[in-house]
This record gives C-alpha cells, sequence and structure tokens, in this order.
C-alpha cells in the first residue's frame, strides 16, 4: 500500500485536527480522530463535538471561593433597623441627662452625686443596648452614633460655641465649660473605641466598659460618703472607695458578661473567667488609686488599663 500524500489543504486539515484533538480529553474521541481516513476531498464533520467552555468553569468556581470573605452587607431592612436603634439610644442618652439636669437645677440632688450617676448608668445603658442592633457588620457603626453625638455636643459646649448650664452642672466637677473637654469627652470617645473595635463578640470592651462606667463610678460615691480612711500613698483616695471599685467593677463585668453570654454572644469558660475578671479588677482599681490624676484622667487609665489586661487575659 503506497503512502498518503497530503496537498496544500489535505495539510491544513490535519493541522485543524491537531488543534481539535487538544480540547478533548478523552481517549476514545482521540483513538477515532487518528483512526479516520483522510482526504482533503471527502472528508467533512457530520456534526461538530461540543467543547467544554473551560474559562466559564473557572470563572463560577472563582466565585465561589471568593463568597466566604466577603463582607455582608447590610439589607435595606437591617439599615432602617439600626438607624432606629441609634436614634432611640440618642434619645434615651438625651433624656437621662435632660432627667439629672432637672434633678440638679432644682437641688434635689447634689452635683457630683448627679454627675457620677450619669457616669455610671449612661456607659452602662448604652453598652446594653448592643442587642438591639443587627448582626450585618455595619451594626457597630450604627451604635457608634450615639457616643459620636454626645461628643460633639460636648466639644461644642466646652468650646463655647453654645450655652447649656443644665448640662455642665450635670457632669462637670466645678460648673466650668472647659471641663466638658476632659472627664466628660474621654468617656465618650471609649464607648466609641469599645463598640467600634470589640463590640458584642468580645469580653474585653465589656469588661473595660463595666470597670470605668461602674468600678469607677461606684468608687467615688462610696468614697465621698465613706471614705474617711485614706489610702497611705494618695490621700484623695480611700480604701471606702478603693474596695467599692474592685467590688462593684468586679460584679458588674461578670453580670454583664452573664448578659452576653445567655444572648449567645459569649461562650466561657466560667471557672477561668471569675479569676480573670478578678485580676482585671484588681489591677484597675491599682490603677485608680495612684495619684495620678492631675496627669491621667481615670476615664482614660482605667479603662486603656483594664482594656490592655482583658486583651492580654482574653486574646481578643
Amino acid at each position: 500500500m503506497s503512502p498518503l500524500v497530503f496537498s496544500g489543504p489535505s495539510l491544513s486539515l490535519r493541522s485543524h485536527f491537531n488543534l481539535f484533538r487538544r480540547h478533548v480529553c478523552t481517549t476514545t474521541t482521540t483513538t477515532t480522530i487518528n483512526n479516520l481516513p483522510l482526504s482533503s476531498a471527502s472528508f467533512t464533520p457530520k456534526s461538530p463535538i461540543p467543547i467544554p467552555r473551560v474559562h466559564h468553569l473557572h470563572h463560577h468556581h472563582h466565585i465561589l471561593h471568593r463568597a466566604p470573605f466577603a463582607p455582608p452587607r447590610a439589607a435595606a431592612a437591617d439599615i432602617l433597623h439600626d438607624a432606629g436603634a441609634t436614634a432611640a439610644i440618642v434619645a434615651g442618652a438625651y433624656a437621662l441627662v435632660s432627667a439629672f439636669e432637672f434633678l440638679t437645677q432644682r437641688n434635689l440632688i447634689q452635683q457630683s452625686l448627679s454627675r457620677k450617676l450619669v457616669h455610671v448608668l449612661s456607659g452602662l445603658l448604652f453598652m446594653v443596648s448592643w442587642p438591639i442592633f443587627s448582626t450585618t457588620t455595619e451594626a457597630r457603626f450604627f451604635a457608634c452614633l450615639a457616643p459620636l453625638v454626645n461628643c460633639l455636643r460636648l466639644v461644642i459646649y466646652g468650646l463655647s460655641l453654645a450655652s447649656d448650664e443644665g448640662l455642665i452642672k450635670s457632669v462637670t466637677r466645678e460648673g466650668k465649660p472647659e471641663e466638658l473637654l476632659r472627664g466628660p469627652l474621654y468617656y465618650v470617645l471609649i464607648l466609641i473605641i469599645c463598640a467600634l473595635f470589640f463590640w458584642r463578640e468580645s469580653p474585653v470592651g465589656v469588661i473595660s466598659l463595666a470597670m470605668m462606667c461602674g468600678g469607677d463610678g461606684v468608687a467615688d460615691i462610696i468614697g465621698r460618703r465613706f471614705g474617711s480612711l485614706k489610702i497611705p500613698y494618695n490621700q484623695q483616695k480611700s480604701w471606702a472607695g478603693s474596695i467599692s471599685m474592685f467590688v462593684f467593677g468586679f460584679l458588674l463585668s461578670i453580670g454583664m458578661l452573664q448578659y452576653y453570654s445567655v444572648l449567645g454572644y459569649l461562650q466561657l469558660d466560667w471557672v477561668w473567667t471569675v479569676q480573670k475578671v478578678a485580676l482585671v479588677s484588681l489591677v484597675a482599681t491599682v490603677v485608680e488609686s495612684l495619684p495620678t490624676t492631675e496627669v491621667v484622667d481615670d476615664n482614660i487609665s482605667v479603662p486603656l488599663v483594664s482594656m490592655a489586661v482583658a486583651f492580654w487575659m482574653f486574646g481578643n
């Protein structure tokens, strides 16, 4: 049998088959192509064999791979829900401060007691309200709007751009507008930091706020009333105040952790949790008792130290 001689068109057809074989991934198809009687005049494929579109499969696989890492976007209903929660918290905070302004102006409550009760209640109520927000990533940013509004309010009145005697008397020590730019302003900034960076899924922010709001706030109230016995290294602080800070800071921290644990945000080993919270409370109490108030405000030192120790103990 004489060897086949291919003309120009036949060589072109052979090149076509070589390209065609590269897209076909089965042995049977490859064998069939090799055994076909090649002829430049008579061979015409009766029906094209479908070629899998690999680039489409790869595209879909790529999307499926990226999906778990994409942050969830808040739906319109979630945005409206979080906006409503923010409005409710702003209104609640304004009502709380206004109530103590009313009591202070009518001399129904001492200015120092009013200031500390606002200090204790506003932060705790803010922290308790976090679960009313949605589960979206954006929820924490909506929650931060409430203290941010108060922050802007403090800056405006602290710089005397506007006047609000009731606010000044209810949250300052000496009734001076510039005091709003120190302790009260630091206070709302800590609220924003804890909500923004730790939120509901971490015990760190919860413990820090509990120590600042409950521990430090109650320490001042008890210390003023029963603080005749002073601490040797700081005559401005008393044993009664420091002991009450440790006790109330510890109890409020455990209570808030239990609150978020029941709601399903935290899963804790309570044997170790109690010991860790006790250590955080002890360190925060020692820091609060130091004679450094003139250098660093308690609304900065207490929560930041609590934050650092809690982060070291709990790891998140």
